[in-house]
């Protein structure tokens, strides 16, 4: 569409220099009523002399008036005029308008920015629903540009301008002066006449593969002989400026196409929660292309305050956003709670997708949405990352230590009777943590460490005093090179750390009495290109457990932490001790049983009191209540393997159960004859429900059709004030629905009615909460058929 382009006017208001010419200005916007009835009586007492002047300098130039031209220009050259004398020696009086037909003006700008044209199909951007004009750097993009006349490449001169941010400057890349080129080369910003069409050309223009992201506002400048002509900016024409990983001179760029299609092209993806033997994963929209999100996007980069001139450098960018994407330090997107109360926002079981939460941030002009926890934050991430063009993944990590004191190793403090001592024990092991990696290139580090980076917007600890975390280069947590920017200390310790007990002295001291060096990071996991699988990525973080590489890196990292004297003489260990689970393990509402395994590698008998407390957890690995203790004499007989069946009965944890309804065995023990310390930890988790939904009836672009969810309420109590939130991309926009009770284990149907919007395959996903139970969520897939026309 070509929109008509008012132009932008320059005022000249020196009178001197314009010698008898009062009414020329630059704007007749800016002309009081007074300069206007000059310049109409200057038309009708002096329009016969100004045209018999004006054909003597120049007969070609002097047609008759256009009254209804009133694009306003910058003269220039005026001065030539004042060189020649009119008739009878005197200067003649010419009008504005016949000066206009001088000049080369912009009459209207068509940036082809439809979803189907060619800009937006060659820049991978046609999904976003948005009408503006959004391209990927270091490509070119066409436009048309319709002039008041056609354009002279001999004597015209035309240039581009694209300005970001509150103060562009050209030093700084915020403000770029694109040149017009005979042909365009392969770097830098440029753009070339690639067609001429009488008043119309068509221009190619390339940008910078390292130019800054965000939204550019646009004018056209041109320049003749006889002046110059601002076109003046129409918010219309901005254009959004992405990361480009199709471009090989990008720094985000990734060879791959289906893990490009994966990483940066799928609005849908899959989060893993749970424990490492019950692994748990739910569906979520990310949205990245929805209508509105990309603006939202680079509100979140606005509202970060950081400088538009560090927002071409990806390791920059995502800093910023890993500290936006969190409520503490700057009011970011999402406001943290693990406190269990979320009365006063939504739960964050409850989100199952980032665009109801982004377009809520942004509505509310950058007040927090609550809340959120570590998977929210980390869809969020996804969402923001894929949408400005930066490759990446949603990440969990099972086990996934929580380092406070930069030791590098997971601290356990127990007293003389090998009690935990709660309050020391601030380091903790989270049943899983979920995070982001991102792909680029890392100039900033020795080569090799480009690729995958981990980023975190979980506010856990503050990097260089902000709640942050990242880009660490997963070559360097793997090989424990922990000095390498940034957090990467951090990051090594949530997957790789060891675990060591101390126990204290009576003096007050501590001694390291045991250690286990298998107990963190396990089964990192992320969806799979091109499918719903789970892609099992730990080899990317860590050699494997046990080998001489594992080791080597652990020691390198650990020689730079705080507590580097751990690493002593190996304790004797001839007694082993292990818990394991059957099957998927133990449901919400029923007796949880496992299976301790004590083994006895030596000839002799050996004796110990295993000391066994149970407590419920947050899943972040902190400690709620202890449930139950016990204390058991065990005798083992040389070479024995000794199962000691172990049951929680439901009656004992059901008042006690918080989000996620995580539980921590905790088992130690001294053996009598060598001292040996036996101790491990093991985490569960109560698995629950899933929500089953079932269209019903065909799905067509425009047409109503419903979805049924079921649900069966496992509990042997009510479910009070339960709500049901639906959402689905293509299919409806977030809802809630207010359900009230659900008696105990009793089953329900609800019916929701949409309206699809989006053909093609979709995924519309539900979720259930309530005090009583969380984490139950459903998906199912719906095929939607383009809307048939009928018969003609």
């Amino acid at each position: 569409m070509n929109d008509r382009m008012p132009v932008e006017t320059r005022s000249i208001r020196d009178r001197s220099a314009v010698g008898r010419f009062p009414a020329v200005t630059l704007g007749f916007g800016d002309d009081s009523e007074e300069e206007k009835e000059e310049l109409e009586v200057i038309y009708d007492e002096k329009e016969n002399a100004c045209r018999r002047w004006l054909r003597k300098v120049c007969p070609c130039c002097c047609p008759k008036p256009n009254n209804d031209d009133v694009t306003d220009t910058l003269m220039t050259g005026l001065d030539e005029l004042d060189k020649d004398e009119g008739i009878n020696g005197e200067k003649p009086e010419t009008g504005a308008s016949e000066l206009d037909e001088l000049l080369l003006k912009v009459r209207s700008i068509d940036l082809m920015k439809s979803k189907s044209g060619e800009n937006r199909t060659e820049h991978h951007t046609d999904l976003y629903q948005s009408d503006d004009l959004i391209i990927r750097r270091g490509q070119n993009f066409q436009m048309w540009i319709t002039l008041s006349r056609p354009f002279n490449p001999e004597t015209d001169k035309l240039h581009l301008e694209l300005k970001t941010g509150p103060q562009p400057t050209v030093s700084k890349g915020t403000h770029v002066i694109i040149p017009l080129v005979e042909d365009l080369e392969d770097e830098g910003w440029e753009a070339a006449v690639v067609k001429q069409d009488d008043k119309r050309i068509k221009l190619s223009v390339r940008s910078a593969p390292t130019a800054v992201i965000g939204r550019y506002q646009l004018i056209v400048e041109t320049n003749t002989a006889h002046g110059q002509a601002v076109s003046t900016h129409d918010p219309a024409n901005d254009i959004y400026m992405l990361f480009n990983p199709w471009c090989e001179d990008d720094s985000v760029f990734m060879d791959s196409e289906d893990e490009r299609q994966e990483y940066v092209m799928n609005d849908i993806g899959r989060i893993y929660y749970g424990t490492q033997d019950q692994i748990g994963v739910r569906t979520w929209n990310y949205g990245q292309f929805d209508d509105g999100i990309l603006a939202v996007c680079v509100f979140v980069l606005e509202k970060s305050g950081t400088p538009p001139s560090g927002w071409g450098d990806p390791v920059n960018v995502v800093r910023v956003i890993s500290a936006m994407i969190n409520s503490p330090d700057d009011r970011g997107v999402v406001q943290g709670d693990w406190s269990g109360d979320y009365s006063a926002g939504t739960s964050p079981h409850v989100w199952s997708g980032s665009v109801e939460i982004l377009k809520e941030y942004h509505k509310n002009t950058g007040h927090p949405v609550k809340y959120g926890q570590c998977w929210v934050f980390a869809g969020v991430f996804t969402t923001v990352l894929r949408c400005l063009g930066i490759p990446s993944r949603t990440v969990t990590n099972y086990s996934s230590a929580h380092d406070t004191d930069v030791s590098l190793t997971t601290d356990v403090y127990l007293d003389e009777n090998l009690e935990p001592i709660d309050h020391l024990n601030s380091d903790s092991i989270w049943n899983f943590h979920v995070w982001n990696d991102c792909w680029m290139a890392r100039p900033d580090l020795p080569p090799g460490n480009g690729g995958w980076q981990a980023v975190d917007a979980t506010p856990q600890e503050t990097s260089q005093g902000t709640f942050r975390c990242g880009p660490a280069s997963l070559a360097a947590v793997r090989n424990g090179q922990v000095y390498l920017k940034h957090d990467t200390p951090f990051v090594f310790a949530e997957v790789n750390s060891d675990k060591i007990y101390w126990q204290r002295n009576i003096d007050g001291t501590f001694s390291q009495i045991y250690s286990e060096k298998k107990t963190v990071g396990h089964y990192i996991s992320t969806k799979a290109v091109g499918s719903d699988e789970r892609n099992d990525i730990t080899h990317l973080y860590k050699h494997p457990e046990g080998s001489e590489e594992e080791r080597i890196a652990v020691e390198t990292a650990c020689s730079y932490g705080s507590k580097a004297e751990a690493y002593s003489s190996p304790t004797a260990e001839d007694v082993s001790i292990e818990v394991t689970m059957e099957g998927e393990g133990p449901t919400m509402g029923k007796d949880a049983e496992l299976t301790i395994i004590l083994r006895n590698s030596s000839s002799e008998e050996r004796k110990l009191v295993l000391h066994s407390q149970v407590a419920v957890m947050y899943y972040t690995g902190v400690h709620k209540a202890t449930v139950r203790k016990d204390k058991t004499d065990l005798d083992l007989l040389p070479n024995e393997e000794k199962n000691l069946e172990w049951t929680l009965e439901y009656q004992d944890y059901k008042d006690q159960l918080v989000d996620q309804a995580a539980l921590m065995l905790t088992l130690s023990g001294r053996v009598k004859e060598t001292q040996q310390v036996v101790a491990t930890q093991f985490s569960f988790r109560l698995r629950t429900p899933q929500l089953d939904i079932k269209p019903i009836g065909k799905a067509v672009v425009g047409e109503k059709m419903a979805v049924e969810i079921l649900f069966t309420n496992p509990l042997p109590q009510v479910l009070k004030a339960v709500i049901f939130h639906v959402e689905g991309l293509g299919l409806l926009t977030a809802r809630k629905i207010h359900y009230g009770d659900i008696g105990s284990r009793a089953s329900v149907s609800l019916t929701e009615h949409l309206v699809p919007t989006l053909p093609g395959p979709r995924k519309l996903l539900a979720s259930l909460d309530c005090k009583q139970l969380t984490q139950v969520h459903g998906v199912t897939d719906i095929i939607v058929e383009e809307k048939s026309n009928g018969a003609l």
